[in-house]
């Protein structure tokens, strides 16, 4: 018998895949029928919206909705390939109504846009806002479609921020709602800040297309920035914020309005979706990803505020290994370099999402199954269940130490620190390699190459003599002096695998030539990283400089984590004061940012102290 190939194997995949899909493709076209429709606002504006109705007339069926500001086309007779290509066709195999609806003033719905619009709490007579429009889009499918009298609503990213603003709804046929990697809050965590340190690279290349102005109904997208760089490095690296206004032509309002708000003031506060989240009365189904490059924060701090705001609430959180949306992809075995021993994506569709939609829709299952908060626990690479998030344990403060070592113990030295120069000139990668685009990657990426940078301080442990598990939100609190009068910090939690270290087979390397295992011995996993805009250290409302030579506080919170560093690794943490071009450059003056110029950015000397009087610390949230 012939030996079959790993090339010939890979062939045999791809032709089974492809025929799979063809096969659901046919059986949904023949079982389904497609209905465009306007449907009415009580303002009298109309969402322009797509049925898929299932044809099978032998009982009445649940509606399944998400709203979206990225389109539902196909418009016309063709259907979405949304219902066969990915795990939607489940639900078309359970015979949901399926409803996309574009929202106000985006593709061919009516009425004029706004990012993520504010929620109104006393809207009265035809005023609106995401909630009402939501509303008024489900009477009108209750009163016009053969359904069984039960709405869900889901979404990622944008549409999970529409699918938040649902729940505030609180229609009563609307029973179930999964905001999954939510739009939550833009100062703070998701998309385009970070603790007010603004995430450019994002911010830029989404919004020259997506913000511009669509004066009237269309099925035609606009075009982005045309790059004439290729190296998201030096393309930032020659622009200023100034300059980015200047790409944009003045042509996109919500960029205005970022560069017009630097501040958290009761602008952003307004856009804080949590502000909605009270009273409601949907079960929810919160899901993100421990390495969403995106909207880690938002899936995190919505459940934390769904819990304290509305404790009746039927409210349950999931958490994977995942990048943005991997959950809902067909392959969840790794990201990037890291591998996660099985196909957490198709686990969590058919054990968590669909049985959570079929219970609340169709009366269907056995809910009990979904725990409150299911975890993926990376390291160890098992989901756990648990009763609470975070869960119960004995946190600890382990403390950067002067000789590049971290202890359990408080430093006992009179007088310590550690310093480096921070060159906005040369600012600190993201990432090692070159790109065009953000990658998604980079959440799990290898930090060797930071490592072995003069401006970025490591600390490590020796290697652990038994597993370390962390289990929620992690609190840097840095003692530092500063040259100048402002400066980002950022911290890294990484987790170093021993010297030895292999995958059983290989490795696909990530954004490398070739087909070569990546070397994964001695690997410096990342497992956490956040930046914390320094003027911001007391006030993200009313920033302050720093006094130059002064020692102060910087306290901030990284989004939570899931992840045990097992016997033989170690833990790492890193300090550096750049993140780029992830996030913006500092020029280390206190200053309006967005207003600096290329002769505004200086370098700056940074000290993290380590003595008994000023101990640098990071509090881990440690579980056993």
């Amino acid at each position: 018998m012939k030996k079959i190939t790993g090339s010939l194997l890979l062939i045999l995949f791809f032709i089974t895949a492809y025929a799979q899909t063809d096969q659901d493709s046919a059986w949904i076209k023949e079982n389904y029928t497609k209905q465009e429709q306007y449907i009415p606002m009580r303002d009298g504006i109309k969402l322009f919206t797509t049925l898929y109705i299932p044809n099978d007339n032998s009982e009445k069926h649940p509606v399944l909705m998400m709203r979206t500001p990225y389109s539902c086309s196909p418009y016309g007779k063709e259907f979405s390939s949304r219902l066969w290509s990915g795990h939607w066709k489940y639900y078309a195999r359970e015979n949901y109504i399926i409803v996309i609806q574009d929202v106000r003033g985006r593709w061919m719905s009516e009425g004029e846009f706004a990012d993520v619009r504010p929620f109104n709490k006393n809207k009265t007579g035809n005023e609106t806002d995401e909630a009402s429009d939501t509303y008024d889009a489900i009477d009108w499918l209750i009163k016009h479609t053969a359904n069984n009298g039960n709405v869900g609503i889901f979404g990622i990213s944008y549409p999970g921020f529409y699918a938040t603003m649902a729940a505030a709804s609180n229609h009563p046929a609307l029973k179930a709602v999964s905001p999954q990697a939510p739009v939550t809050d833009w100062f703070m965590g998701d998309d385009f800040h970070h603790n007010g340190a603004f995430f450019q690279m994002d911010g830029f290349s989404f919004y020259s297309g997506f913000g511009k102005p669509r004066p009237k109904p269309t099925t035609v997208g606009s075009q982005g920035y045309n790059f004439p760089i290729r190296d998201n490095y030096k393309f930032y690296l020659n622009n200023t914020l100034p300059d980015l206004m200047k790409h944009m032509k003045d042509s996109v309002q919500f960029w205005k309005d970022l560069y017009a708000h630097p501040n958290y003031d009761d602008w952003w506060k307004a856009r804080n979706a949590r502000v909605a989240m009270y009273e409601v009365k949907p079960a929810m189904l919160v899901v993100g990803g421990l390495f969403d490059a995106e909207d880690c924060w938002g899936a995190w701090n919505l459940y934390k505020a769904i819990e304290k705001q509305s404790p009746s609430t039927n409210n349950r959180i999931v958490m994977g290994p995942w990048y943005h949306g991997q959950w809902a992809s067909n392959d969840g075995t790794q990201l990037g370099n890291v591998k996660f021993n099985s196909n957490t994506s198709q686990w969590y569709q058919n054990n968590i999402e669909l049985p959570f939609f079929n219970y609340y829709l169709k009366g269907k299952g056995d809910l009990p199954k979904i725990a409150e908060a299911n975890i993926f626990f990376t390291g160890e690479n098992q989901w756990r269940k648990l009763d609470q998030w975070p869960p119960a344990g004995n946190g600890r403060d382990i403390y950067l130490e002067a000789n590049g070592s971290l202890s359990w113990n408080r430093p006992g030295a009179k007088s310590n620190f550690t310093e480096y120069i921070s060159d906005p000139a040369h600012p600190v990668p993201y990432t090692e390699d070159v790109h065009f685009r953000r990658t998604r990657e980079y959440m799990t990426d290898d930090q060797r190459f930071a490592s072995r940078r003069p401006d970025v301080l490591t600390f490590e442990t020796d290697p652990l003599e038994e597993d370390l598990t962390l289990a929620g939100p992690v609190i840097a609190d840095l003692k530092v002096s500063i040259s100048g009068t402002d400066a980002d910090f950022v911290v890294k939690v990484i987790d170093v695998f021993p010297d030895d270290f292999k995958y059983p087979g290989t490795v696909q390397s990530a954004g490398r030539a070739g087909n070569s295992a990546y070397p994964m011995d001695g690997y410096q996993m990342l497992v956490r990283g956040e930046i914390m805009r320094g003027k911001f250290r007391n006030s993200f409302e009313i920033p302050s400089p720093f006094k130059p030579g002064k020692i102060e506080t910087v306290k901030f919170e990284l989004p939570d984590i899931a992840h045990t560093f097992k016997k033989g690794h170690r833990l790492m943490i890193q300090v550096q004061s750049s993140w780029f071009p992830l996030a913006d450059r500092n020029p280390q003056q206190f200053m309006n940012i967005y207003e600096a110029t290329a002769a505004d950015f200086k370098k700056a000397t940074i000290r993290i102290y380590h003595d008994a009087s000023n101990p640098s610390a990071i509090y881990l949230p440690i579980i056993r």
